[in-house]
């Protein structure tokens, strides 16, 4: 694990980045105590269920049901 101190954190950014993203731990410090950790996000894809598909519904799908009528 390599420490950097801000002003070297500034002027390396982007070689700060690829190491995050190549899985090395970043710790950036001022005045010689640590103060950030720089890590890559993990992000995965979100499923969208059943969006996409075609979805079929009896026309009368939202009509009351008689069995129910009473407590209506």
């Amino acid at each position: 694990m390599k420490t950097y101190t801000v002003h070297q954190a500034k002027s390396q950014l982007s070689k700060l980045i690829q190491k995050a993203l190549q899985g090395e731990d970043v710790i950036i410090e001022r005045r010689h105590i640590p103060v950030v950790r720089l890590s890559a996000v993990t992000q995965s894809r979100r499923k969208l269920g059943f969006l996409g598909k075609s979805v079929w519904m009896s026309p009368d799908f939202n009509k009351p049901l008689k069995e129910f009528r009473e407590y209506a």
